[in-house]
Order: C-alpha cells, then structure tokens, then sequence
C-alpha cells in the first residue's frame, strides 16, 4: 500500500473528540429508537410484517448504496466539521417526517434518506479523529465507538419510558430536538474554514475532480490490506446484526422473558461493547491492531458456541454480556487498521468501502440466519454466527502485515 509523508498531522484536543463522539450517539441514537417504534408504527398504520421489513431493507439498501460515494464525496469537501452537522440533520429530519407522515411510501423514502446520512457521518468523523491524534488513533476512534454503544444502550430505555407517557408520534417529534443541538454545535465549533477539519489539503494530497477521485477507489479496491479487511468486517457485521435481529426473539418466545428483561438484556449487550472499546482501542496501539482484533474475534466465536450449548439456561443472559465485550471490541480497531494502512487523502473513501462492505453484511445476515431457524430452530442459528465469525477472522489472517506510517 502506498504512504503519504506529510508534515506533522495537526492536534484536535479532546474537546473536540467528545464533542464528535456525542454526535455519533446521536447517529446510532435514532435507529436504535427507531426498532422500538417500528411495531406501533406498523400497528397505527396498518402494515404487514413484510412491509414493516421492507423498511428497514430500504434502509440498509441506500445505505450500502451511498457509502463510497459518501466517502469520496468527504474527501472531495473536506469540510469535515459542516459535512458532520450535515450528516446529523440527514438522520434526525427524516425521523421528524415520519412522525408527520401517515404514508407508507413516504415511510420509505425517510428511511432510504436515513440510510445515506447515517453513512456520510462515518467516512467524515472517523478519518478526522485518526489524523488529528495519528498516535493514539486507536483510542480516540473506539472513544467515537463508544458514543455509538452509548446511543444503542440508552436509547430502548429513555424512549420505552417516555412512550409510557406520549404517543410515538409525539416522541418522534421530541427526539428530534436533542439531534437538532448537536448538529448546531457541531456547525459552530467544527464546521467554520481552518477549524478542526483536516481536508485534502492538510493531508498533502489535494483531488482534483472526478478523474483522480475514480483513480483513487481503484487504488484502493486493488489493495490487498483494503480488501480483506473489509471483508473481515462485513462478516463481522453480518454476526452483530443476525444477533440483533434474533436474539430478542430467543429471549422472548423461548426463555419467555418480558419486554423489560429482554431490553435489560441488549443493554447488558451494548454496555459491554461501551466498556471494551477504550480498552481495545488503547491496547490495539501498544500491542498491534490484529492481535487484539484475532484474540477478540476468538472469544467471540467461544462464547456463541456457548451460548448454542446453553440453550434455555440462565447462563445463556451471561454470556450475551461477555459476547458483546469482545464482538464490539473489534469495531474501532478494524477501522483505525484500515486508516493506518489508507493515505490520508483517501481516508473517507475507505471508511465508505468499509461500511458499504458492512452493510451488505448486515443485509444478508438476517436472511441466512432465518432461513436456518425456520429448518433448524433458533437454537441454531448461534452455531451458524459462531462460523462466520471464525470467517472474519480467516480474512485477519490473511491481512498483510500492519503498516504504520510515519505521521
């Protein structure tokens, strides 16, 4: 893979690391509501359960579509302070439409809108972080992850209990308001020339047009680095969303726990991923990013071996903690190794062939999983994620030895 030698990258302080972590919990903020809404949407609508499917599929769809021009488009800007504001305002208006809307299809027109903001804020705020902290990139991408975490935990609860209170309708309409403050101090503090943007310029490679912009994403889809550990993480991606999507299901029809108990549980979930990430991240820049990524993705396929033999016993919730701090330690590090290894100028079209690789995981995921369950029960279905996550970590295998530039 070919390196950059640019002068010292310059320092955002970690100010500006919070801030734009607390932006990204906002981003994973709304889809996580959004999965607790989806069924009284669906009831007040009158939909089907297919038609309450297809939205989220629109979703993932133009999110899989929109990633690398998104990310092409970032590095094209530069921008990256107004392009993050922007992208946050992409994911919270449409919420706002859908809470006004009583239309299917403009259901799915908000939902195919969410998909492209949610995927412009990664190829934005990712290789911002890493090339204003170039040695601790590792850290301060997982801190980004940990507002995301923090959004997936937090959200089923404070919006479960505010619809205990206000119809969805009105929830929507006040979930918006919190998304809204962000994206204005993001504009303000991040957003203004010569803030804390690093763009083209300051990474010492200004793209000139289209041309070179297409000459770019070859590049990169010629790399090896590039290419399996892509593939590494949408295999990844497609285990953490086939465990989202049937988990719920084994814990409610069959271990019969309530509601309450069943978030109880994905927040136990999500939380351990909140603990994993700084440590992962801090230890991914001490030890070597494929250590820490191998050794967790092997805890990972362990413990839903596990959780396959424990089947309806009480020890099966206790795993589910230990399985989310290993499974979403390994997020942050796939994507600081891929910035390590990308030049600076390409940095958001990486992250964007990162996530569209993800989100084609996370689409097709689900479906093999249901398959199985539907011929083998659901039980099964944990034996089939404890295989493609020893996949993912075939591909870290065969990664090419880690490259560090000199920053």
């Amino acid at each position: 893979m070919s390196t950059i030698t640019a002068g010292i990258a310059p320092r955002s302080t970690f100010r500006e690391v919070w801030l734009i972590s607390a932006g990204h919990m906002m981003t994973h903020w709304y889809p996580a509501t959004f999965y607790l809404l989806l069924p009284l949407i669906g009831n007040d609508l009158g939909l089907s359960f297919s038609q309450i499917g297809s939205i989220l599929t629109c979703q993932f769809i133009a999110g899989a579509v929109s990633n690398l021009p998104g990310g092409m488009l970032v590095d094209l800007v530069g921008r990256k302070g107004l392009l993050m504001a922007v992208a946050l305002s992409w994911i919270g208006l449409p919420y706002l439409v859908m809470g006004l809307s009583h239309s299917y299809w403009m259901l799915l027109v908000c939902a195919a809108l969410v998909g492209m903001g949610n995927n412009l804020w990664h190829p934005t705020a990712i290789p911002l972080l890493a090339q204003s902290h170039p040695q601790r990139s590792g850290l301060v991408v997982s801190i980004h992850a940990m507002g995301g975490n923090l959004g997936d935990a937090v959200a089923p609860l404070v919006v479960g209990a505010m619809l205990t209170v206000f119809s969805w309708r009105e929830v929507v309409v006040m979930n918006v308001i919190p998304g809204v403050v962000a994206s204005v101090l993001l504009l303000i503090l991040l957003g203004r020339p010569g803030g804390a943007d690093v763009g083209p310029e300051r990474a010492g490679a200004k793209l000139h047009g289209a041309s070179r912009s297409l000459a770019g994403v070859l590049s990169l889809l010629a790399d090896r680095t590039v290419v399996t550990l892509s593939l590494g993480s949408a295999m990844r991606a497609m285990t953490a969303m086939t465990l989202l999507t049937f988990l719920p299901l084994f814990l409610a029809d069959e271990m019969g726990y309530s509601p309450a108990w069943v978030g109880g549980v994905l927040f136990a979930l999500q939380a351990a991923g909140f603990a994993a990430a700084p440590v992962s991240g801090h230890l991914s820049d001490r030890m070597g990013r494929r250590n820490i990524i191998m050794a967790s993705m092997t805890m990972s396929g362990i413990v839903l071996l596990f959780m396959g033999l424990a089947g309806r016993s009480p020890a099966f919730a206790l795993f589910v903690a230990f399985l989310g701090f290993f499974l979403f330690a390994t997020r942050s590090v796939l994507q600081a190794w891929l910035l390590d290894a990308t030049p600076k100028h390409l940095g958001g079209t990486s992250i964007g062939i990162l996530f569209g690789a993800q989100a084609v995981g996370s689409a097709i995921g689900p479906l093999i999983g249901g398959v199985i369950a539907d011929h083998y029960g659901i039980t099964a279905t944990f034996y089939y994620l404890a295989a493609t996550i020893v996949v993912a970590n075939l591909f870290i295998l065969i990664t090419p030895a880690e490259i560090r530039k000199e920053m």
